[in-house]
């Protein structure tokens, strides 16, 4: 197949894969029409057609706000096909299944004594979103060899590791890496914690020197210094001066929490768990913070319902609709991520350091080649090189080892609709405190619940 040369940085092509997202869209919308570098056509494809139309339609709003300093066409396509043809970067942001199967995965669980904050990741909701996730990006990966095999892939989907192994596993030469913002969070605080502790000077995310390494939502910073300043000793100061309490305010918020399992994980193992609390915690054995529905409150973090969820949707559908009716603004603003950065830097405009999801290839010496890690990695044009990490402890490498297998586990399980290596690996996670009996009969549950994502599976 014949590939065209690669568009100048005032014509990129951007393919948007959930292009009716009600968030990530939006951000980046916004970060977008904030950078006067980049300009060019956007081609939004959603199985939701009206989502994505109603998104063209503000999209190409935009240039009428005086904040805007960038030209973009919003276009919706009918199909994958259409949308990735000829793309430059391919941004893939879905949400794999419905709220239904979502509202299973998380709270069916409990019913089992298994309370789970987030459940897009690990423990059963993570499984069971991974086994009806592998099928869609097997076959988005299949698309983009087809229609625009030197694209630049960058992921926002859940179970991160999950969606990157399945692309390279079915389209080996991707160029495919995978952004989250936890770790963003956790330097924050890092930054907070080192003004607090040196009142003399303030520090930003941005003035700092970090290297992670692990998985994604399970990441850990394994050094941290603020010029010639080693930031872990200070961090473990503070964390022992905040352990008990808590550090900030937690209650306004069900995504924000206190750092309570940061700090105690950070007195555990030595590093710090560069993740929100909700995610740190299900990767943990059951009995440390998710024992009972009332764990979360007692270490001041939040279990997020789907009833919560679907509430925010409505309230941000609303809003969507009052955008188009003109009778409120669009919230233009940066939105803190670095998806506009990452295509600057790719393009040769402004190299970049930073944390992304990439196949371990010697990065991470204790996980598997092929693994997907998170590490730092330096962005140049066309070109990703991921640094070497730290090795951590071996108790905590054998954590990140168990769940690097189970998320192996999983994706070879939707391959091969293999019931039983999938319920091999549910009983095996941290949170599944049950009986093989009960962990088999919740397991079917949820795959009955979630079998219209699972044609020709059979249990």
């Amino acid at each position: 197949m014949a590939v065209k040369p690669k568009r100048s940085r005032e014509s990129l092509s951007i393919a948007y894969i959930g292009g009716g997202s009600r968030g990530w869209a939006w951000k980046l919308m916004s970060d977008l029409a904030l950078e006067p570098a980049l300009s060019g056509v956007i081609r939004l494809y959603d199985i939701d057609r009206e989502a994505a139309e109603e998104n063209a339609l503000i999209g190409s709003r935009l240039h009428q706000d005086p904040r805007c300093v960038s030209r973009w066409r919003y276009e919706t396509v009918p199909d994958l096909q259409s949308a990735l043809e000829g793309a430059d970067f391919v941004v893939l942001s879905i949400l794999p299944g419905t709220f239904r199967e979502m509202q299973a995965d998380v709270h069916l669980p409990e019913e089992y004594g298994i309370f789970q904050p987030v459940g897009d990741t690990t423990g059963p909701g993570g499984l069971l979103r991974a086994l009806r996730t592998v099928p869609i990006y097997q076959g988005f990966a299949r698309a983009i060899q087809e229609s625009c095999p030197r694209a630049w892939v960058i992921n926002y989907t859940n179970p991160m590791a999950v969606c990157l192994r399945t692309l390279y596993k079915t389209f080996p030469a991707i160029k495919a890496f995978g952004c989250c913002h936890e770790v963003f969070g956790t330097q924050d605080l890092l930054a907070a914690a080192a003004s607090e502790m040196m009142p003399d000077i303030t520090v930003e995310r941005q003035d700092l020197d970090t290297a992670v390494t692990g998985l994604n939502h399970f990441t850990w910073i394994t050094s941290a210094s603020y010029k010639d300043v080693d930031l872990m000793p200070l961090f473990t100061e503070f964390a022992e001066q905040n352990w008990q309490e808590g550090w900030g305010t937690w209650e306004h918020s069900v995504f924000a929490s206190a750092q309570r399992v940061k700090f105690d994980l950070h007195l555990r193992y030595g590093l710090i768990a560069a993740a929100g609390d909700r995610h740190l915690a299900e990767f943990c054995p059951k009995s440390w913070y998710l024992a009972d529905a009332e764990a979360p409150a007692a270490w001041k973090f939040h279990l997020t319902s789907v009833d919560y969820r679907v509430r925010v949707r409505r309230e941000i559908n609303n809003l969507r609709q009052r955008v188009i009716a003109g009778t409120e603004k669009f919230p233009l603003k940066a939105s803190g991520e670095e998806g506009v950065a990452q295509m600057k830097a790719l393009l040769g405009m402004a190299p970049l350091r930073t944390n992304i999801n990439l196949p371990n290839r010697g990065q991470v010496p204790e996980l598997q080649p092929g693994t997907i890690v998170e590490t730092q990695a330096r962005l140049s044009r066309d070109s990703i090189q991921p640094e070497q990490a730290t090795a951590v402890p071996w108790p905590l490498a054998g954590w990140l080892q168990l769940h690097a297998a189970n998320q192996e586990a999983a994706v070879e399980a939707a391959e091969r609709r293999d019931t039983q290596q999938a319920f091999q690996a549910l009983l095996q996670d941290p949170l599944v405190d049950l009986a093989p009996a009960d962990a088999e009969e919740m397991f079917h549950r949820m795959l009955e619940a979630t079998k219209a994502y699972l044609p020709g599976w059979h249990w």
